[in-house]
């Protein structure tokens, strides 16, 4: 809310991000979520761990204290993040909301507003 720059995250990755995402600039641009994007790893939490977290809300998860245990566990230890992994994929499998669903070809937009644009 001060208009300045996270503290938390590493001054040469905000360099990176800076380039990445200038002030004014496309709004569109996409990038890393870790620096292994194309291996399913652990990276994700040891990068937040390191202040590279590649949102605002990523790295909250290790700047809140009731998630900064989880992420340092999972930084560690890359089999207890898949164990949860597959507990949560588990839990989310068994939502049931009595509601159809779509699987958005924008994530930003509804599939039926997508293609109005």
């Amino acid at each position: 809310g001060s208009g300045k720059p996270d503290p938390a995250i590493e001054p040469g990755f905000r360099e990176k991000l800076d380039k990445l995402c200038p002030l004014g600039g496309d709004e569109n641009v996409t990038g890393d979520l870790d620096a292994t994007p194309k291996l399913f790893d652990n990276q994700y939490f040891k990068d937040l761990v390191a202040g590279r977290g590649f949102l605002n809300s990523d790295q909250t998860l290790f700047t809140f204290p009731q998630t900064r245990e989880y992420v340092k566990l999972f930084s560690k230890d890359e089999n207890e993040f898949f164990k949860a992994f597959v507990e949560g994929m588990l839990k989310m499998g068994e939502l049931q909301s009595g509601k159809g669903g779509e699987i958005r070809t924008n994530c930003r937009v509804v599939n039926s507003q997508a293609l109005d644009v």
